[in-house]
């Protein structure tokens, strides 16, 4: 005698043993909208005030006062010869009162004797001369 232990009637479906993702898609897919929306926007620029620009300046060419220094160590204004360091610290003195400054370029020969530049520089020092170039020394350079 035997019996026959059926796995129930076949009227019934198999049970799913799966879950069933689409509410939790449906549902993640809602709080990402609301995260979305309630972040504020990012701005990738930055707002700066600036000035706004007047009309350009004109362009003063500087007055250049040029002081040649011979071999003799003899010095030069301009090309007029001055009689002593008297008349340069004079000359240094009224230059240094002009508005704007002008620039004082130096030009020394080669064989003049170094008191000679020294005593220009500092002439142009204590006159309160700022703008001050040596020019002509790039023949020097080996």
């Amino acid at each position: 005698m035997a019996m026959n232990l059926g796995t129930g009637s076949q009227d019934e479906p198999e049970v799913m043993m799966d879950i069933n993702t689409t509410p939790l898609i449906d549902v993640m897919l809602v709080l990402l909208i609301m995260l979305i929306i309630t972040i504020p926007a990012q701005l990738h620029s930055v707002n700066l005030d600036m000035p706004v620009a007047a009309a350009t300046p004109q362009k003063t060419e500087p007055l250049v006062i040029k002081v040649d220094i011979d071999a003799d160590s003899s010095m030069r204004w301009n090309g007029q010869a001055l009689p002593d360091r008297q008349a340069l610290t004079t000359r240094l003195t009224e230059a240094a009162a002009l508005q704007p400054q002008p620039e004082l370029h130096i030009r020394s020969h080669a064989k003049a004797k170094y008191e000679a530049a020294v005593a220009v520089l500092a002439g142009a020092q204590r006159a309160g001369l700022t703008k001050l170039g040596i020019v002509g020394s790039e023949r020097f350079a080996y």
